[in-house]
Protein backbone atom coordinates (compact mmCIF):
# COMPACT_ATOMS: atom_id res chain seq x y z
CA UNK A 1 0.00 0.00 0.00
CA UNK A 2 1.26 3.67 -0.84
CA UNK A 3 2.13 6.08 1.64
CA UNK A 4 -0.76 8.17 2.47
CA UNK A 5 -0.48 12.02 0.87
CA UNK A 6 -0.14 14.96 3.04
CA UNK A 7 -3.26 15.35 5.24
CA UNK A 8 -4.06 18.76 6.95
CA UNK A 9 -5.08 19.71 10.03
CA UNK A 10 -8.22 20.86 10.66
CA UNK A 11 -9.25 23.33 14.06
CA UNK A 12 -6.16 22.76 15.97
CA UNK A 13 -6.09 22.93 19.29
CA UNK A 14 -4.28 25.88 20.99
CA UNK A 15 -2.04 23.46 22.71
CA UNK A 16 0.91 23.04 20.49
CA UNK A 17 2.13 19.27 20.06
CA UNK A 18 -1.79 18.30 20.09
CA UNK A 19 -2.58 15.17 18.54
CA UNK A 20 -4.86 13.86 16.17
CA UNK A 21 -7.57 11.37 16.86
CA UNK A 22 -5.80 8.63 14.48
CA UNK A 23 -3.13 8.95 16.81
CA UNK A 24 -5.33 6.12 18.96
CA UNK A 25 -7.43 5.28 21.59
CA UNK A 26 -4.46 6.47 24.23
CA UNK A 27 -4.64 9.83 22.97
CA UNK A 28 -8.73 10.37 23.52
CA UNK A 29 -9.29 8.38 26.49
CA UNK A 30 -6.52 10.63 28.28
CA UNK A 31 -7.59 13.80 26.72
CA UNK A 32 -11.07 13.26 28.25
CA UNK A 33 -9.66 11.72 31.43
CA UNK A 34 -7.93 14.66 32.12
CA UNK A 35 -10.80 17.38 30.84
CA UNK A 36 -13.28 15.04 33.45
CA UNK A 37 -10.62 14.91 36.23
CA UNK A 38 -9.17 18.64 35.75
CA UNK A 39 -13.15 19.70 36.43
CA UNK A 40 -13.41 17.61 39.04
CA UNK A 41 -17.14 16.99 39.58
CA UNK A 42 -17.32 13.63 38.43
CA UNK A 43 -17.90 10.91 41.40
CA UNK A 44 -14.06 9.36 41.75
CA UNK A 45 -12.09 12.20 39.36
CA UNK A 46 -10.52 13.97 41.83
CA UNK A 47 -12.16 15.09 45.30
CA UNK A 48 -15.50 17.13 45.50
CA UNK A 49 -14.77 18.82 48.59
CA UNK A 50 -11.43 20.36 47.82
CA UNK A 51 -13.17 21.57 44.60
CA UNK A 52 -17.03 22.46 45.47
CA UNK A 53 -15.71 26.08 44.56
CA UNK A 54 -14.61 25.56 41.02
CA UNK A 55 -15.88 28.10 39.37
CA UNK A 56 -18.31 28.05 36.31
CA UNK A 57 -15.23 27.77 33.77
CA UNK A 58 -14.45 24.44 35.28
CA UNK A 59 -17.91 23.07 35.09
CA UNK A 60 -18.55 24.07 31.84
CA UNK A 61 -15.52 22.03 31.15
CA UNK A 62 -16.55 19.33 32.64
CA UNK A 63 -20.12 19.30 31.08
CA UNK A 64 -18.00 19.40 27.48
CA UNK A 65 -15.82 16.24 28.38
CA UNK A 66 -18.94 14.34 29.21
CA UNK A 67 -20.54 15.20 26.13
CA UNK A 68 -17.01 14.24 23.90
CA UNK A 69 -16.94 11.42 25.43
CA UNK A 70 -20.85 10.34 24.99
CA UNK A 71 -20.84 10.76 21.86
CA UNK A 72 -17.90 11.13 19.28
CA UNK A 73 -14.82 11.82 20.82
CA UNK A 74 -13.02 8.22 21.19
CA UNK A 75 -15.42 7.15 18.19
CA UNK A 76 -13.75 8.97 15.26
CA UNK A 77 -10.43 7.17 15.80
CA UNK A 78 -10.08 4.88 18.71
CA UNK A 79 -8.34 1.63 17.02
CA UNK A 80 -10.27 -0.57 20.00
CA UNK A 81 -12.38 -2.46 17.31
CA UNK A 82 -15.27 0.24 16.97
CA UNK A 83 -15.81 3.92 16.62
CA UNK A 84 -16.33 3.27 20.04
CA UNK A 85 -18.31 5.69 22.06
CA UNK A 86 -19.70 5.91 25.62
CA UNK A 87 -23.73 6.12 24.93
CA UNK A 88 -24.79 6.03 28.38
CA UNK A 89 -25.54 10.02 28.07
CA UNK A 90 -24.56 10.71 31.78
CA UNK A 91 -23.82 14.29 31.64
CA UNK A 92 -25.53 15.55 34.76
CA UNK A 93 -24.83 19.48 34.56
CA UNK A 94 -25.50 22.78 31.83
CA UNK A 95 -23.30 24.66 29.92
CA UNK A 96 -22.34 23.88 26.61
CA UNK A 97 -22.77 20.57 25.22
CA UNK A 98 -22.90 18.57 21.79
CA UNK A 99 -23.67 20.67 18.92
CA UNK A 100 -27.71 21.03 18.08
CA UNK A 101 -28.99 19.59 14.49
CA UNK A 102 -27.71 21.22 11.75
CA UNK A 103 -29.62 21.55 8.23
CA UNK A 104 -27.94 19.60 5.95
CA UNK A 105 -28.39 20.63 2.52
CA UNK A 106 -25.61 19.02 0.59
CA UNK A 107 -24.59 15.53 -0.85
CA UNK A 108 -25.79 12.34 1.24
CA UNK A 109 -22.45 11.55 3.72
CA UNK A 110 -21.40 7.52 3.20
CA UNK A 111 -20.50 6.66 6.59
CA UNK A 112 -18.58 3.66 5.68
CA UNK A 113 -17.22 1.07 8.29
CA UNK A 114 -13.58 -0.58 7.44
CA UNK A 115 -12.28 -3.35 9.72
CA UNK A 116 -8.91 -5.10 10.44
CA UNK A 117 -9.47 -6.30 7.08
CA UNK A 118 -9.03 -2.90 5.06
CA UNK A 119 -9.91 -2.39 1.98
CA UNK A 120 -10.52 -5.95 1.28
CA UNK A 121 -13.19 -6.47 3.44
CA UNK A 122 -15.65 -4.04 2.30
CA UNK A 123 -18.49 -3.81 -0.27
CA UNK A 124 -18.46 -3.00 -3.60
CA UNK A 125 -20.67 -0.37 -2.82
CA UNK A 126 -19.05 0.90 0.07
CA UNK A 127 -15.51 0.54 -2.02
CA UNK A 128 -17.33 2.57 -4.63
CA UNK A 129 -18.13 5.48 -2.01
CA UNK A 130 -14.73 6.31 -1.07
CA UNK A 131 -13.72 5.82 -4.46
CA UNK A 132 -16.12 8.61 -5.98
CA UNK A 133 -15.62 10.94 -2.60
CA UNK A 134 -14.19 14.08 -3.00
CA UNK A 135 -12.87 14.58 1.15
CA UNK A 136 -12.45 11.66 3.11
CA UNK A 137 -12.47 12.18 6.71
CA UNK A 138 -11.16 9.30 9.25
CA UNK A 139 -8.51 8.40 11.66
CA UNK A 140 -5.20 8.19 10.58
CA UNK A 141 -5.55 4.29 11.04
CA UNK A 142 -8.35 4.46 9.16
CA UNK A 143 -7.53 6.42 6.31
CA UNK A 144 -4.09 3.94 5.97
CA UNK A 145 -6.27 1.02 5.11
CA UNK A 146 -7.54 2.71 1.89
CA UNK A 147 -5.60 3.38 -1.22
CA UNK A 148 -4.30 6.25 -2.18
CA UNK A 149 -7.17 8.20 -4.35
CA UNK A 150 -7.97 11.64 -5.48
CA UNK A 151 -9.70 13.06 -2.63
CA UNK A 152 -8.77 15.19 -0.33
CA UNK A 153 -7.76 13.52 3.10
CA UNK A 154 -8.56 15.07 6.46
CA UNK A 155 -7.46 13.86 10.12
CA UNK A 156 -9.71 14.12 12.69
CA UNK A 157 -9.03 17.15 14.46
CA UNK A 158 -8.84 17.00 18.68
CA UNK A 159 -11.05 17.94 20.38
CA UNK A 160 -13.71 16.24 17.63
CA UNK A 161 -17.17 17.41 18.76
CA UNK A 162 -16.74 21.53 18.72
CA UNK A 163 -15.26 21.07 15.33
CA UNK A 164 -17.91 19.09 13.67
CA UNK A 165 -20.51 21.45 12.74
CA UNK A 166 -17.19 23.46 10.94
CA UNK A 167 -15.71 20.64 9.35
CA UNK A 168 -18.79 19.59 7.26
CA UNK A 169 -20.07 23.57 6.94
CA UNK A 170 -16.47 23.58 5.49
CA UNK A 171 -17.34 20.68 2.68
CA UNK A 172 -21.58 20.87 2.25
CA UNK A 173 -21.02 21.52 -1.25
CA UNK A 174 -18.68 18.60 -1.54
CA UNK A 175 -19.51 14.35 -1.68
CA UNK A 176 -18.11 13.25 1.15
CA UNK A 177 -17.20 9.91 2.88
CA UNK A 178 -16.35 9.26 6.49
CA UNK A 179 -14.35 6.32 7.53
CA UNK A 180 -15.55 4.57 10.85
CA UNK A 181 -14.48 1.11 12.25
CA UNK A 182 -16.68 -1.84 12.47
CA UNK A 183 -19.97 -0.57 12.41
CA UNK A 184 -20.74 3.35 12.64
CA UNK A 185 -23.91 2.96 14.71
CA UNK A 186 -22.73 1.28 17.35
CA UNK A 187 -21.09 3.79 19.88
CA UNK A 188 -19.68 5.11 16.54
CA UNK A 189 -19.75 8.33 15.01
CA UNK A 190 -22.29 7.12 12.56
CA UNK A 191 -24.82 7.90 15.60
CA UNK A 192 -23.19 11.69 16.30
CA UNK A 193 -23.34 12.27 12.70
CA UNK A 194 -27.32 11.25 12.75
CA UNK A 195 -27.76 13.48 15.50
CA UNK A 196 -25.71 16.46 14.23
CA UNK A 197 -26.92 16.00 10.78
CA UNK A 198 -29.98 14.14 10.49
CA UNK A 199 -30.33 10.52 9.77
CA UNK A 200 -31.50 11.73 6.09
CA UNK A 201 -27.76 12.99 5.38
CA UNK A 202 -26.02 9.73 5.66
CA UNK A 203 -26.01 6.79 4.01
CA UNK A 204 -24.09 3.91 6.18
CA UNK A 205 -22.27 1.21 5.16
CA UNK A 206 -21.70 -1.03 7.87
CA UNK A 207 -19.22 -3.62 8.75
CA UNK A 208 -19.50 -6.18 11.71
CA UNK A 209 -18.97 -4.59 15.31
CA UNK A 210 -16.68 -5.93 17.47
CA UNK A 211 -18.86 -7.25 19.76
CA UNK A 212 -20.75 -9.34 16.55
CA UNK A 213 -17.20 -10.54 16.13
CA UNK A 214 -15.86 -11.38 19.11
CA UNK A 215 -19.33 -13.19 20.36
CA UNK A 216 -18.86 -15.15 16.72
CA UNK A 217 -15.02 -16.28 17.26
CA UNK A 218 -16.57 -16.97 21.43
CA UNK A 219 -19.56 -18.89 20.47
CA UNK A 220 -21.54 -16.44 22.63
CA UNK A 221 -25.39 -15.05 21.56
CA UNK A 222 -25.05 -11.61 20.37
CA UNK A 223 -28.09 -10.85 22.33
CA UNK A 224 -27.51 -11.84 25.16
CA UNK A 225 -24.11 -10.03 25.99
CA UNK A 226 -23.64 -7.24 27.41
CA UNK A 227 -21.37 -4.56 26.15
CA UNK A 228 -19.46 -2.03 28.33
CA UNK A 229 -17.03 0.90 27.22
CA UNK A 230 -14.43 1.95 28.99
CA UNK A 231 -13.35 4.14 26.31
CA UNK A 232 -12.64 7.60 28.23
CA UNK A 233 -14.92 6.29 31.09
CA UNK A 234 -13.56 4.75 34.42
CA UNK A 235 -12.95 0.88 35.07
CA UNK A 236 -15.36 0.78 37.10
CA UNK A 237 -18.10 2.02 34.98
CA UNK A 238 -18.69 -2.00 34.42
CA UNK A 239 -18.92 -2.92 37.97
CA UNK A 240 -22.85 -2.89 37.78
CA UNK A 241 -23.18 -5.66 35.06
CA UNK A 242 -21.14 -7.91 37.04
CA UNK A 243 -23.39 -10.70 37.93
CA UNK A 244 -21.99 -14.47 39.02
CA UNK A 245 -22.54 -16.43 35.56
CA UNK A 246 -22.61 -13.39 33.66
CA UNK A 247 -20.64 -13.16 30.06
CA UNK A 248 -19.69 -9.13 29.87
CA UNK A 249 -18.14 -7.39 26.79
CA UNK A 250 -15.36 -4.62 27.10
CA UNK A 251 -15.05 -2.36 24.32
CA UNK A 252 -11.09 -1.60 25.31
CA UNK A 253 -9.43 2.17 25.09
CA UNK A 254 -5.99 0.74 24.71
CA UNK A 255 -3.41 -2.01 24.81
CA UNK A 256 -3.54 -1.44 28.73
CA UNK A 257 -7.22 -1.85 29.51
CA UNK A 258 -7.14 -6.10 29.60
CA UNK A 259 -4.91 -5.22 32.75
CA UNK A 260 -6.91 -3.01 34.08
CA UNK A 261 -9.80 -4.88 33.98
CA UNK A 262 -8.15 -7.74 35.76
CA UNK A 263 -7.21 -5.77 38.47
CA UNK A 264 -10.27 -4.54 39.15
CA UNK A 265 -12.34 -7.86 38.74
CA UNK A 266 -9.53 -8.77 41.61
CA UNK A 267 -10.23 -5.92 43.80
CA UNK A 268 -13.84 -6.27 43.44
CA UNK A 269 -14.47 -10.02 44.44
CA UNK A 270 -14.46 -11.67 40.74
CA UNK A 271 -10.69 -13.03 40.31
CA UNK A 272 -11.69 -16.30 39.76
CA UNK A 273 -13.43 -14.41 36.05
CA UNK A 274 -12.12 -15.93 32.94
CA UNK A 275 -10.84 -13.13 30.70
CA UNK A 276 -10.52 -13.29 26.63
CA UNK A 277 -8.51 -10.74 24.65
CA UNK A 278 -9.34 -10.27 21.31
CA UNK A 279 -6.92 -8.81 19.16
CA UNK A 280 -7.47 -7.04 15.55
CA UNK A 281 -10.79 -9.14 14.47
CA UNK A 282 -11.43 -9.96 11.38
CA UNK A 283 -7.46 -8.79 10.00
CA UNK A 284 -4.33 -10.54 9.42
CA UNK A 285 -2.89 -9.88 12.85
CA UNK A 286 -5.96 -11.59 14.97
CA UNK A 287 -4.86 -12.93 18.10
CA UNK A 288 -6.98 -14.35 21.40
CA UNK A 289 -5.56 -15.15 24.88
CA UNK A 290 -7.26 -15.97 27.53
CA UNK A 291 -6.47 -16.78 31.49
CA UNK A 292 -7.69 -16.06 35.23
CA UNK A 293 -8.06 -12.43 36.66
CA UNK A 294 -6.57 -13.36 39.69
CA UNK A 295 -3.61 -14.47 37.84
CA UNK A 296 -3.34 -12.36 34.92
CA UNK A 297 -0.05 -11.05 33.77
CA UNK A 298 0.00 -10.96 30.01
CA UNK A 299 1.74 -7.98 28.67
CA UNK A 300 0.21 -4.98 26.94
CA UNK A 301 -0.33 -5.88 23.52
CA UNK A 302 -2.33 -4.71 20.00
CA UNK A 303 -4.62 -1.69 21.27
CA UNK A 304 -7.20 -2.72 18.66
CA UNK A 305 -8.92 -5.39 21.11
CA UNK A 306 -12.17 -5.95 23.02
CA UNK A 307 -12.21 -7.80 26.38
CA UNK A 308 -14.59 -10.76 27.22
CA UNK A 309 -15.02 -11.90 30.88
CA UNK A 310 -17.16 -15.03 32.25
CA UNK A 311 -18.01 -13.34 35.75
CA UNK A 312 -16.78 -15.64 38.58
CA UNK A 313 -18.11 -14.34 41.82
CA UNK A 314 -15.91 -14.94 44.79
CA UNK A 315 -18.52 -17.15 46.99
CA UNK A 316 -18.45 -14.85 50.23
CA UNK A 317 -19.02 -11.69 48.32
CA UNK A 318 -22.27 -9.83 49.18
CA UNK A 319 -24.32 -9.73 45.99
CA UNK A 320 -24.98 -6.44 43.96
CA UNK A 321 -27.60 -6.68 41.55
CA UNK A 322 -29.05 -2.95 39.23
CA UNK A 323 -32.26 -3.78 41.37
CA UNK A 324 -32.56 -0.63 44.43
CA UNK A 325 -32.12 -1.85 47.79
CA UNK A 326 -28.14 -3.01 48.10
CA UNK A 327 -27.33 -3.73 51.44
CA UNK A 328 -25.98 -1.15 53.63
CA UNK A 329 -22.57 -2.55 53.97
CA UNK A 330 -22.15 -1.58 50.19
CA UNK A 331 -22.04 2.39 51.56
CA UNK A 332 -19.04 3.72 53.61
CA UNK A 333 -19.43 6.68 55.55
CA UNK A 334 -20.32 8.46 59.25
CA UNK A 335 -23.72 6.59 59.43
CA UNK A 336 -25.97 9.18 57.30
CA UNK A 337 -27.55 6.74 55.31
CA UNK A 338 -30.91 5.78 53.95
CA UNK A 339 -31.49 2.24 55.02
CA UNK A 340 -32.03 -0.51 52.41
CA UNK A 341 -35.37 -1.50 52.79
CA UNK A 342 -36.35 2.41 52.65
CA UNK A 343 -33.98 3.15 49.81
CA UNK A 344 -35.99 0.42 47.95
CA UNK A 345 -39.15 1.75 48.38
CA UNK A 346 -37.96 5.42 47.64
CA UNK A 347 -36.44 4.24 44.39
CA UNK A 348 -39.84 2.23 43.45
CA UNK A 349 -41.67 5.96 44.21
CA UNK A 350 -39.32 7.82 41.87
CA UNK A 351 -39.32 5.61 39.41
CA UNK A 352 -35.98 5.67 37.31
CA UNK A 353 -36.13 5.61 33.74
CA UNK A 354 -33.29 5.71 31.45
CA UNK A 355 -31.72 8.51 30.23
CA UNK A 356 -33.24 10.91 32.98
CA UNK A 357 -31.78 13.04 35.61
CA UNK A 358 -32.45 12.85 39.02
CA UNK A 359 -31.40 15.66 41.86
CA UNK A 360 -30.69 14.06 45.14
CA UNK A 361 -31.31 17.05 48.24
CA UNK A 362 -28.94 15.72 50.94
CA UNK A 363 -26.46 13.09 49.48
CA UNK A 364 -25.32 11.37 53.08
CA UNK A 365 -23.99 8.76 51.57
CA UNK A 366 -24.95 9.31 48.13
CA UNK A 367 -26.92 5.98 48.44
CA UNK A 368 -30.19 7.21 46.80
CA UNK A 369 -28.27 9.19 43.63
CA UNK A 370 -26.12 6.02 43.40
CA UNK A 371 -28.99 3.13 43.49
CA UNK A 372 -31.02 5.54 40.88
CA UNK A 373 -27.80 5.60 38.11
CA UNK A 374 -27.12 1.33 38.90
CA UNK A 375 -30.28 0.79 37.38
CA UNK A 376 -29.57 1.64 33.92
CA UNK A 377 -26.09 3.20 32.34
CA UNK A 378 -28.25 6.50 31.10
CA UNK A 379 -29.40 7.44 34.50
CA UNK A 380 -27.90 10.42 35.57
CA UNK A 381 -27.87 12.42 38.78
CA UNK A 382 -26.94 15.32 40.75
CA UNK A 383 -26.38 14.85 44.57
CA UNK A 384 -26.38 17.98 47.12
CA UNK A 385 -24.48 17.92 50.27
CA UNK A 386 -23.39 20.11 52.88
CA UNK A 387 -20.74 18.43 54.17
CA UNK A 388 -17.51 18.34 52.48
CA UNK A 389 -16.49 15.24 54.14
CA UNK A 390 -19.60 13.78 52.63
CA UNK A 391 -18.57 15.22 49.55
CA UNK A 392 -15.74 13.06 49.35
CA UNK A 393 -17.73 10.28 50.59
CA UNK A 394 -20.40 10.18 48.04
CA UNK A 395 -17.38 10.35 45.39
CA UNK A 396 -15.81 7.43 46.67
CA UNK A 397 -18.77 5.27 47.24
CA UNK A 398 -20.12 6.36 43.87
CA UNK A 399 -16.57 5.10 42.01
CA UNK A 400 -16.61 1.58 44.14
CA UNK A 401 -19.95 0.83 42.93
CA UNK A 402 -19.59 1.54 39.08
CA UNK A 403 -21.31 4.82 38.79
CA UNK A 404 -18.61 7.55 38.60
CA UNK A 405 -20.08 9.94 36.62
CA UNK A 406 -22.27 11.02 39.09
CA UNK A 407 -21.87 15.06 39.98
CA UNK A 408 -21.27 16.11 43.57
CA UNK A 409 -22.25 19.81 44.36
CA UNK A 410 -22.74 22.08 47.84
CA UNK A 411 -25.41 22.62 49.65
CA UNK A 412 -28.80 23.08 47.92
CA UNK A 413 -29.75 26.63 47.38
CA UNK A 414 -26.90 28.80 46.26
CA UNK A 415 -25.67 25.37 44.10
CA UNK A 416 -29.14 25.24 42.21
CA UNK A 417 -28.70 27.98 40.20
CA UNK A 418 -25.11 28.78 38.87
CA UNK A 419 -23.71 27.30 36.72
CA UNK A 420 -27.16 25.80 35.57
CA UNK A 421 -28.04 22.39 35.40
CA UNK A 422 -30.51 20.27 33.27
CA UNK A 423 -34.00 20.19 34.14
CA UNK A 424 -34.45 17.11 36.68
CA UNK A 425 -36.96 14.40 35.94
CA UNK A 426 -37.10 13.37 39.35
CA UNK A 427 -35.97 15.46 43.01
CA UNK A 428 -35.29 13.40 46.20
CA UNK A 429 -35.70 15.44 49.48
CA UNK A 430 -33.59 13.84 51.89
CA UNK A 431 -32.75 16.47 53.66
CA UNK A 432 -33.43 20.24 54.25
CA UNK A 433 -36.83 20.02 54.23
CA UNK A 434 -37.36 22.83 57.21
CA UNK A 435 -35.02 25.14 55.09
CA UNK A 436 -36.74 28.03 53.85
CA UNK A 437 -37.90 27.92 50.06
CA UNK A 438 -36.09 24.56 49.81
CA UNK A 439 -38.73 22.78 48.44
CA UNK A 440 -40.59 25.58 46.07
CA UNK A 441 -37.29 25.83 44.55
CA UNK A 442 -36.66 22.09 43.85
CA UNK A 443 -40.46 21.91 42.50
CA UNK A 444 -40.36 25.09 40.47
CA UNK A 445 -37.13 23.50 38.47
CA UNK A 446 -38.59 20.09 38.47
CA UNK A 447 -39.91 18.80 34.80
CA UNK A 448 -43.40 18.86 34.55
CA UNK A 449 -44.56 15.10 34.40
CA UNK A 450 -41.42 14.43 36.95
CA UNK A 451 -41.39 13.28 40.34
CA UNK A 452 -40.71 14.66 43.50
CA UNK A 453 -40.20 12.00 46.73
CA UNK A 454 -39.39 13.27 50.02
CA UNK A 455 -38.67 10.98 53.54
CA UNK A 456 -38.95 12.46 57.05
CA UNK A 457 -38.47 11.38 60.13
CA UNK A 458 -38.99 13.95 62.59
CA UNK A 459 -42.68 15.41 63.87
CA UNK A 460 -41.86 18.74 61.74
CA UNK A 461 -40.35 17.76 58.65
CA UNK A 462 -43.89 15.32 58.62
CA UNK A 463 -45.98 18.40 59.51
CA UNK A 464 -44.15 20.13 56.03
CA UNK A 465 -45.22 16.98 54.60
CA UNK A 466 -48.98 16.88 55.67
CA UNK A 467 -49.41 20.88 54.45
CA UNK A 468 -47.85 20.34 50.66
CA UNK A 469 -49.63 17.41 50.17
CA UNK A 470 -52.91 18.91 51.25
CA UNK A 471 -51.45 21.57 48.65
CA UNK A 472 -50.16 20.12 45.88
CA UNK A 473 -51.82 16.45 45.98
CA UNK A 474 -49.67 13.48 45.52
CA UNK A 475 -49.58 10.05 48.26
CA UNK A 476 -48.45 9.65 51.72
CA UNK A 477 -47.27 6.64 53.17
CA UNK A 478 -45.72 5.57 56.58
CA UNK A 479 -43.60 2.89 57.33
CA UNK A 480 -41.42 1.31 59.83
CA UNK A 481 -38.76 -1.39 59.42
CA UNK A 482 -37.83 -4.07 62.28
CA UNK A 483 -34.80 -6.00 62.69
CA UNK A 484 -34.40 -8.93 64.46
CA UNK A 485 -31.28 -8.82 67.18
CA UNK A 486 -30.15 -11.30 69.60
CA UNK A 487 -31.39 -10.06 73.07
CA UNK A 488 -29.69 -12.56 75.82
CA UNK A 489 -30.26 -16.24 74.37
CA UNK A 490 -33.42 -15.08 72.69
CA UNK A 491 -34.37 -13.12 68.99
CA UNK A 492 -36.09 -9.47 69.60
CA UNK A 493 -37.61 -7.00 66.84
CA UNK A 494 -35.42 -3.97 67.15
CA UNK A 495 -37.28 -0.73 65.35
CA UNK A 496 -36.03 1.84 63.15
CA UNK A 497 -37.26 5.03 63.16
CA UNK A 498 -40.81 5.49 61.33
CA UNK A 499 -40.56 7.03 57.70
CA UNK A 500 -43.25 9.33 56.45
CA UNK A 501 -43.20 9.39 52.82
CA UNK A 502 -44.55 11.81 50.70
CA UNK A 503 -44.54 11.52 46.65
CA UNK A 504 -46.30 13.59 44.00
CA UNK A 505 -45.95 14.20 40.31
CA UNK A 506 -45.70 17.64 38.52
CA UNK A 507 -48.89 17.87 35.92
CA UNK A 508 -47.51 17.77 32.31
CA UNK A 509 -48.09 21.11 30.53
Amino acid sequence: MSALPAERRLAASAHSGESMLGSGAADIGAAQRSSAADSGFVAGAGNPADRATDDATARREFSVARELSRDALAGAGNPGGEAHVDGSGVDAGGGPSAPGRTEWHGPRIAVVGIGADGWDGLSRAAREAVANCAVLFGSRRQLALVPDGSAERVVWPSPLMPALPGLFAAHADRRIAVLASGDPMFYGIGVTLARLLGSGALQVFPQPSSASLACARLGWGVAETPVVSVVGRPAETLLPELTDGRRILVLAADQHSPAKIAELLRHNGFGCSELTVLEQLGGPSERITSGRADTWDVPPGDPLNIIAIEAVADPKRLRATRLPGLPDEFFGGDGQLTKAEVRALTLAALAPAPGELLWDIGGGSGSIAIEWCRTHPACRAVTFERMAKRRTQIAENAAALGVPHIMVRGEAGAELSEPPLDIPDAVFLGGGLTQDGLFETCWSHLRHGGRLVANAVTAESEALLLRWAAEYGGELRKFQIYRAEALGGFTAWRPQLPVTQWSVRKAPR
